[in-house]
């Protein structure tokens, strides 16, 4: 058994969040943590809405609100939305909580002593119609080393080169078009190159290992070549406070160092709620521990580089030496997972142009395992991917309903009809023991393929299982089985079905990492009690650390987070089906599509207007 922290990017509270989203941080990371459990490892997962910024600010103010309100209703919208779709955190919650500015500002204060942190005069942009800080990201330009359009305030996704905002040609603000100000300002800037040997033997290392998609590694150590020291606080009075400039309220740590801590800070919260304060350490302090980061490719560089560096500094490991704080020697990153992207109908999402499905507005009219489905089957692995209701629909109709609700409902049907309950078997036939030794089989080759992050593969080979004893129906014909009580037919009849009915739990437990609603229902249908999948819930908590949080937060006493009891999982092999077990006649466990509803989706976002930016 091994100790598994599940480390899951942080979604943005600026607004609800959309499938693109939850393709790339949730159900990757979720169908990974529920198999892990179910394999026997210990796992910690965490994650929570990334509250401060100026896009929070930017979106507030449109709004007519506070940013603290803003971030307190996306926060409980966002919540909702990732319970409702099944993610199985052991924590979800903020990087407004008290707990969080306490832990990142401890981080701070142990790096700067350390000496990675360095005061530097460098030149802000600023919005000149609302005088706030722009954040890199949110200034786009020429890129000055490869022409290409589009290029970010950090860096270049075309050549992949680290940039400064003051290196772009032509840059402009993607909020509103305008033409940033640049002002001079002190700050201080995490010292990348001193720590650049020390993530250059970690990155050596993670390669060697063989276990990083490959585009991660590469790019990793494509951004080494030109490391250079990178701002960590910013000119804004929305964020945590910096120590030792706390005369300085409009200046605040900056959501490159804040956000990332959040894998930290979390656990340690998960920890503080759990009764034992210092269980944290078992995943943090524990070099055999491993830890896994879920994320879209355009969060690379925060987390094999800049968390990284952090913790590098944090343990004082870089050429300056050190000693870390009260947190002990704390573990790098084991495997950055990072997907691509997903596309709607080939166009990039941008909730500002209305090419956008919001997890919310889908979970209303469709289920939440169909779209887990897709996202697993056809989603953004290791390639863009495209999301077309075409294919949705195809998929689900086609492969869910078809393929494996109807081996369940035909399986669940016959051993109704016929014997009530789930029958002895009699003498199996080799048709009987290939099938039944190929689904055991399963367990090892998808729970291999689920533990290297090939989840699609993984997913077609439990489908592939499917298909297989889909043939053995036709096959075996046991709708053509009618001989009396005691004959050889009627016994060939219970040993067919009794095989069927084992197959179908195998296959239930296989497919419930990637389908747990649908793994609930179908043990209902099997007789279970449909508690092979536990789900997560909300839990509204009390803030711990109050004392800390600015005066923006007077009179916040609480907040609602995500969390669970996942300690009764099934084990990952095959449960042998108990003879006698009463089987009901059972309901369809997933709803077959109309083919009309790709028009009519097609029609619900036809006003949505061309656009070139990934949006937030």
């Amino acid at each position: 058994m091994s100790r598994i922290l599940s480390a899951v990017a942080w979604p943005y509270a600026n607004g609800p969040r959309h499938i693109g989203h939850v393709a790339g941080f949730g159900v990757p990371s979720d169908v990974f943590s529920r198999y892990m459990r179910m394999a026997g490892h210990d796992v910690l997962m965490v994650s929570g809405t990334d509250e401060h910024g100026t896009p929070i600010l930017v979106a507030a103010d449109e709004e007519g609100i506070s940013p603290r309100e803003l971030a307190d209703r996306n926060n409980r919208l966002i919540v909702e939305d990732l319970v409702a779709l099944g993610l199985s955190y052991d924590l979800f919650t903020r990087t407004t909580a008290g707990n969080h500015y306490r832990v990142v500002q401890d981080m701070f204060r142990t790096v700067r002593d350390n000496g990675y942190m360095v005061e530097q005069v460098t030149r802000s942009a600023i919005s000149p119609s609302t005088g706030r800080t722009l954040p890199d990201r949110y200034i786009e330009g020429t890129c000055p080393i490869c022409g290409a359009a589009g290029a970010r305030g950090d860096q270049c996704d075309t050549c992949g080169n680290q940039l400064d905002p003051t290196d772009l040609i032509d840059p402009h603000s993607r909020i509103n078009g305008e033409t940033p100000e640049f002002v001079e300002s002190t700050h201080w800037f995490l010292d990348l190159p001193a720590l650049a040997d020390a993530l250059g033997a970690w990155l050596d290392e993670r390669e060697a290992s063989g276990a990083w998609r490959p585009n991660v590694i590469r790019f990793s150590k494509n951004i080494l070549a030109e490391i250079r020291p990178r701002a960590m606080t910013r000119d804004i009075d929305w964020g945590i406070p910096i120590p030792g400039w706390e005369d300085q309220p409009n200046k605040r740590l900056y959501v490159w160092f804040d956000a990332v801590i959040g894998y930290l800070s979390a656990s340690i919260e998960w920890a503080r709620r759990s009764g034992d304060p210092e269980a944290w350490r078992q995943w943090w302090n524990d070099p055999q521990a491993l830890s896994y980061y879920f994320m879209g490719k355009d969060n690379i560089v925060f987390h094999s580089q800049i968390w990284p560096a952090e913790l590098l500094g944090y343990n004082g490991q870089g050429e300056r030496g050190g000693e870390s704080g009260d947190m002990g020697v704390l573990n790098l990153p084991t495997e950055v997972v990072s997907s691509e992207f997903l596309t709607m109908e080939g166009r990039k999402f941008s909730s500002s142009h209305g090419i956008v499905i919001y997890v919310r507005d889908f979970l209303a009219r469709y289920q939440a395992d169909a779209l887990r489905y897709f996202i697993c089957a056809a989603g953004p692995e290791t390639a863009d991917a495209d999301f077309t209701w075409a294919e949705f629909v195809r998929r689900t109709n086609g492969e869910l309903v078809a393929g494996w609700g109807n081996l369940v409902n035909r399986t669940a049907a016959m051993i109704h009809k016929r014997f009530g309950a789930i029958p002895a078997p009699g003498e199996l036939e080799d048709v009987d023991r290939a099938l039944l030794d190929a689904v055991a089989a399963g367990f090892d080759t998808v729970g291999d393929l689920i533990r290297h992050h090939r989840q699609k593969a993984a997913l077609a080979e439990a489908m592939r299982l499917v298909g297989e004893a889909n043939k053995y129906i036709a096959d075996t014909q046991p709708f053509k089985l009618k001989g009396e009580e005691g004959s050889p037919e009627h016994r060939r009849l219970a040993t067919v079905l009794h095989t069927l009915a084992q197959v179908v739990v195998d296959l239930n437990l296989m497919l419930s990492p990637f389908l747990p609603h649908a793994a609930n229902d179908v043990d209902r249908v099997m007789g279970g009690e449909g508690t092979i999948a536990p789900m997560p819930h909300i839990e509204e908590v009390d803030e711990l650390d109050p004392q800390v949080l600015p005066d923006a937060f007077t009179g916040r006493t609480g907040y609602p987070i995500i969390t669970g009891d996942y300690s009764g999982v099934p084990t990952w092999e095959r449960h042998p089906v108990a003879v006698g077990t009463p089987i009901a006649k059972p309901k369809p466990v997933f709803v077959k599509l109309d083919e009309a509803i790709v028009e009519e989706e097609l029609a619900r976002y036809a006003d949505s207007q061309p656009d070139d930016v990934t949006g937030a």
